[in-house]
């Protein structure tokens, strides 16, 4: 189940999660995960500094993903795809992929959570039938 986030109140968003992960692939298809705290500066995403392996990850090929996981159990976590780039002591995330065409990039934050586990999803439907 997932639930569209607008790229533009994802500073709000943020507020209801902890840190997360940024993950990166390297040139022979390896993903690298950094656990960050991220911010909403100036529409952009920003994380603290990140290790060589994610600004090399970065250089050849900015194609990110941020995951922040939920504070409960089944709770809905917090998915940002989007383009980054290695700034000196910080990496800035652009939410959204990037176009083939002149058109603005499209939001792909979103909050997804799994489905109930089939003996929940079986006793709630159990006890909705008494």
């Amino acid at each position: 189940m997932s639930i569209p986030v607008d790229v533009t109140r994802l500073a709000e968003a943020l507020t209801d999660f902890g840190s997360g992960y940024l993950l990166t692939v390297s040139p022979a298809g390896r993903v690298k995960a950094f656990t960050v705290d991220p911010v909403v500066r100036d529409g952009l995403v920003v994380v603290a500094a990140a290790s060589r392996g994610t600004a090399a990850n970065l250089a050849a090929n900015d194609a990110v993903t941020l995951v922040l996981p939920p504070r409960e159990r089944h709770g809905y976590t917090l998915l940002v795809d989007g383009t980054g780039r290695a700034l000196g002591d910080e990496v800035e995330i652009t939410p959204g992929r990037p176009s083939c065409t002149a058109r603005p990039r499209t939001a792909t934050a979103r909050c997804h959570r799994p489905r109930p586990p089939a003996r929940v999803r079986a006793a709630t439907t159990a006890s909705r039938s008494r």
